[in-house]
C-alpha cells in the first residue's frame, strides 16, 4: 500500500462521511437560517445553564464559609 492511497483514503472518509452533516447544514442555511442554527442555539442554552449552575454552587460554598481565605497572592493585599 502506498502512502498516497492511505492519505486519499483519509481524504475520502472526511469528505464523504465525517463532514457530511456540516455539508447538510450548509445547504440547509440557504433555505432556513433558524433551523440551520439550532445546534448553535442549543450550545448557547447549555452554556447559560452551566454558568448559572456554577454560580449557584459558588454561592452555596461561599455561604457555608468552606473556602480558606487566609492566604492572599501578595502580601500588600492584606
Amino acid at each position: 500500500m502506498s502512502w498516497r492511497g492511505f492519505f486519499e483514503g483519509i481524504q475520502s472518509f472526511f469528505e464523504n462521511v465525517a463532514f457530511a452533516p456540516y455539508e447538510w447544514l450548509r445547504a440547509l442555511e440557504l433555505e432556513n437560517w433558524w433551523l440551520a442554527n439550532t445546534v448553535t442555539w442549543l450550545f448557547i442554552l447549555v452554556g447559560f445553564v452551566a454558568f448559572f449552575y456554577w454560580m449557584k454552587q459558588l454561592q452555596i460554598f461561599n455561604q457555608n464559609n468552606e473556602e480558606d481565605r487566609s492566604q492572599v497572592s501578595h502580601s500588600f493585599l492584606g
